[in-house]
């Protein structure tokens, strides 16, 4: 699986390749992100990638040139152009086992005051958001959507029981939607203070695991609907 993203700030994502289970992933061969600088696409001595709208307006509007041939260098088969924005579908847990499916994902990341439509009409394969609120860039949801769909790939979070165990059985659902419920560790009672005390339910102390799994699916939230 690549991860390409196309970016104005190439630097958000350099933490964020480095740490913890994506690491882990590049280092096995798991997956690639690869970051490209969107003013490298762009022609001129001061490599604009950005303009005013025409009609008028506020802020400024990426251009769709520099945008067309980064994905066009970028672009192989089987693959997905995603462009990040307010208007797009929500992200869902289902989603992610769709783009799970996928050699490549190409993240578009808009700035400014937006990006020109031409970008979402005819060089985009869908618009995406990632919940209802307006961020400053698609650097965000680039990362949130990245670590969601590397999760299902498997050998990135170990052994695959980690994901089954969390695989909801929901008739319908066909495996993408995902079971969240309440854990607990040690210490089984801890007193921040005094008079008060917050303890692990008995039956996650109890060894029956037939209560324990009724326990889990009745305090679990399907995630991905």
């Amino acid at each position: 699986m690549e991860f390409n993203i196309i970016t104005i700030f190439p630097d958000f994502f350099d933490s964020f390749k480095k740490e913890s289970l994506l690491k882990r992933a590049q280092e096995k061969k798991l997956l690639s992100i690869n970051v490209y600088n969107l003013r490298d696409f762009s022609d001129g001595k001061h490599k604009v990638v950005d303009e005013k709208p025409f009609g008028g307006g506020l802020g400024m509007v990426m251009k769709v040139e520099p945008v067309y041939k980064a994905v066009k260098a970028i672009k192989k088969k089987k693959t997905r152009v995603i462009l990040f924005t307010p208007r797009g579908k929500k992200f869902t847990q289902k989603i992610a086992s769709e783009y799970a499916k996928y050699d490549q994902l190409i993240f578009i990341c808009g700035r400014y005051e937006g990006v020109d439509e031409r970008i979402a009409k005819y060089v985009a394969d869908e618009e995406l958001s990632i919940g209802d609120y307006v961020l400053m860039g698609g650097e965000v949801p680039a990362m949130a959507v990245i670590e969601t769909v590397s999760r299902l790939i498997p050998g990135v979070i170990g052994k695959q029981e980690f994901l089954k165990e969390r695989i909801s059985k929901i008739k319908g659902r066909g495996g993408n939607a995902f079971v969240e419920y309440p854990q607990y560790t040690r210490p089984e009672v801890f007193n921040p203070k005094k008079g008060s005390s917050w303890k692990v339910p008995k039956v996650l102390m109890s060894g029956d695991h037939k209560a324990i799994a009724e326990w889990k699916k009745k305090r679990g939230k399907v995630i991905g609907k």
